[in-house]
């Protein structure tokens, strides 16, 4: 399968009309990606900030996140932003955003990419 045949929707026609299109975890990776914490200069997926996504079969999409520090200043913005930034996809349901602690969160989460820009090895 090509990247483009993964980024486009899937959709079905039914008796009732067209079916919404399957959301896929690369879409939603993609949506994720454009959400930067303010103070730091890499997307929240390649900090590790995304602990898991569900995606389920009726497109509601289900994401575990954290923050680098529990008193972090984006605390209440962050999941928002991810929450809004997933809702824009074209058949998504439902979306919730849980922040979790455990397991707490560490450098060693972060992309190769993520430590080259941030020039932490």
């Amino acid at each position: 399968m090509s990247d483009v045949e993964k980024m486009v929707p899937v959709t079905a026609w039914t008796p009732d009309g067209e079916t919404s299109p399957n959301v896929s975890e690369d879409a939603v990776i993609g949506a994720i990606a454009t959400v930067y914490d303010p103070e730091i200069p890499v997307n929240i997926y390649e900090l590790g900030l995304i602990y898991a996504i569900e995606i389920s079969d009726n497109n509601d999409v289900k994401i575990e996140m954290t923050l680098t520090a529990p008193g972090c200043p984006s605390a209440q913005e962050l999941p928002e932003m991810v929450r809004n930034a997933v809702a824009c996809i074209d058949g998504v349901g439902e979306v919730t955003v849980d922040t979790v602690w455990d397991p707490p969160w560490d450098q060693s989460r972060m992309s190769e990419e993520a430590r080259l820009s941030l020039n932490m090895f």
